[in-house]
């Protein structure tokens, strides 16, 4: 919270210090307005009695009304200019928050989890811009009106003012008590939040599969579930907030009973006078407003905290990927190179996902791998990606240690299609161009070469034709097609296919080949696949299992030395 305050409203500081005197002049307006009307009925009125001071009761009723017209104007201008200091400051908030988690590493977005990061760019945002907007508005005005109306009850009836103030600070202790009490509340509820966004996110992703299996009844029962967490730490956490309301009401017009009681005797003895007691009762009823809106201010700060602390930890997160300063290889003859890799996704690392693979590839060689579920191919290119880091050993480049290369250059010379990759709702040209600077030739190439040429242009409107969000308005080997494009679309220097052609069929995944061999002759190519078929013309094969390379070489070569690839050779062909 601190940071939301030192570093994000730091630009506004001008701006909210002119809101702030806008927004205390205008208050001192409202305050103004008692005080006129108490000075109207114990001196002005009793001199017209009198047969004077006739005009007095016009000049005071016009000052009242231009205070009137200031306060209002005032604290409309002040208004508005705090919510656009909040509105601007949320905005750098979520544009860093989001900037942020598109450069976390893989490792870290796993540890925070998507549904809690989604929750984190919405509702702890909306908290924080929510908090903003009403500290400024009633943080400023509340204080002014509670200072400034004792301070003017003191110059009526100090009696009464002591009355008025006692009751105050137990009225501050109770909104400082359980304000303080409902901050971890709201932690628990927007951990609570992120479980729910998730399960939403995957019902509505897999909406299909559910209906198909007609599982509709079984989601139903995990929502209701997950649902009623949700509902019972908010009811938990509202409880406690809803203590303050009542309380500081409780408090304040248990005061301005004692006030009106004293006050009746102080009038009865001639120690007051009627316009100030009504002056008073006025200025209390604003000072009981300017409480409950401190009340209210409390909530919104409570959920606020926890929103940005949630914030922060993850825009403070340390760069895991930063380049790191190691030995160059002395001998620079392999493109690529891994040397004696281990990685495991568990933070105690007690099990590797890989262990001990090395091999090298030439520029423009082709590497299959192949290997049951789970056997750690993905992870392969994961790695070589730096999407994590190696536990041990070490991945080479054009003999630089991956590592020491920054990451934007070095995934700049990747083109990859992953497993289970994602189709976006666009056009199909910008899901191939991405935003990258590529030209409509480049684009219409890439869909060549992918073999994606005829289905696309016999679409409505061809490369302008519209896909639906996760490409539901395509077959998987439409899709599969497009990802490939959008792969080869830059021309890059290693290109990564993981199972990218397994709804692809025979004829397709061939002629795909084809023109990997006829125009990617120097790109240096990772194909990752279930099929034997895609990769029986590789330079080299890897055969994995259980994240341990139990197989290398050709084709011809693992039929004689490798049981496992044979009996997948066999099971296939």
């Amino acid at each position: 919270m601190k940071k939301v305050l030192s570093t994000y409203l730091k630009p506004y500081y001008g701006r909210m210090l002119v809101g702030f005197v806008i927004k205390f002049t205008g208050t001192v307006m409202d305050l103004c307005l008692p005080w006129i009307l108490a000075y109207m009925i114990d001196t002005v009125i009793p001199q017209v009695g009198q047969g004077t001071g006739r005009n007095d009761i016009f000049i005071w009723g016009f000052v009242m009304l231009v205070c009137s017209v200031l306060a209002l104007t005032f604290n409309v201008i002040a208004n508005r200019m705090a919510s656009k200091v909040a509105r601007d400051t949320t905005e750098a908030i979520r544009h860093d928050l989001f900037e942020r988690i598109m450069w976390l590493s893989n490792a870290k977005t796993d540890a925070f989890t998507k549904p809690s990061l989604i929750s984190r760019l919405t509702t702890d945002t909306y908290n924080v811009h929510q908090m903003l907007g009403r500290v400024q508005r009633l943080g400023v005005r509340a204080p002014i009106l509670v200072i400034g109306g004792v301070l003017v009850t003191l110059t009526l009836d100090p009696v009464l003012t002591l009355v008025l103030v006692s009751v105050m600070p137990v009225t501050a202790f109770v909104t400082y008590y359980f304000s303080r009490k409902s901050i971890p509340m709201y932690n628990a509820l927007q951990r609570a939040v992120d479980q729910f966004v998730r399960l939403l996110r995957e019902d509505i992703a897999g909406i299909r599969v559910i209906k198909a299996l007609s599982k509709m009844g079984y989601e139903e029962e995990k929502y209701d579930a997950l649902n009623k967490k949700v509902v019972t730490l908010e009811r938990k956490a509202d409880a406690t907030m809803a203590i303050v309301n009542p309380a500081t009401n409780l408090f304040l017009n248990l005061g301005l009973v004692f006030v009106v009681i004293a006050g009746a005797y102080r009038v009865n003895q001639g120690n007051s006078e009627v316009g100030k007691i009504l002056a008073f009762l006025t200025y209390f009823t604003i000072i009981l407003n300017a409480m409950i809106n401190f009340s209210k201010m409390f909530v919104i700060i409570s959920k606020a905290v926890a929103s940005a602390n949630r914030i922060m930890e993850v825009i403070d997160v340390p760069d895991e990927m930063l380049p790191l300063v190691c030995e160059r290889l002395a001998e620079n003859e392999d493109y690529i190179r891994f040397e004696h890799v281990t990685f495991s996704y568990q933070l105690t690392k007690t099990e590797p996902n890989l262990t001990d693979i090395s091999f090298s590839l030439q520029k423009g060689e082709t590497l299959g791998i192949i290997g049951a579920t789970g056997s750690g191919k993905s992870t392969l290119a994961a790695l070589l990606m730096r999407l994590y880091d190696v536990d041990q050993g070490n991945i080479y480049i054009e003999g630089e240690d991956i590592r020491t290369i920054p990451t934007g250059r070095l995934r700049e010379k990747f083109g990859v299609v992953f497993q289970n990759d994602t189709i976006f709702e666009d056009t199909i040209a910008g899901n191939v161009r991405m935003g990258r600077t590529l030209s409509d030739e480049d684009v219409k190439k890439a869909v060549a070469y992918a073999k994606a040429k005829e289905f696309v242009e016999e679409a409505g409107r061809g490369y302008d034709n519209h896909i639906n969000i996760r490409g539901a308005n395509l077959s998987g080997g439409q899709k599969q097609r497009i990802l490939i494009a959008r792969a080869l679309a830059a021309h890059p220097d290693i290109l990564i296919l993981d199972d990218s052609s397994s709804a692809l069929d025979y004829k397709t995944d061939a002629a795909l080949r084809h023109e990997l061999a006829a125009h990617f002759a120097d790109t240096t190519k990772f194909i990752i696949a279930q099929r034997v078929s895609s990769i029986l013309h590789a330079d080299h094969i890897m055969v994995l299992e259980d994240g341990k390379m139990i197989g290398y070489g050709t084709h011809e070569e693992l039929l004689s030395c490798c049981e496992v690839y044979r009996e997948i050779r066999d099971s296939q062909l």
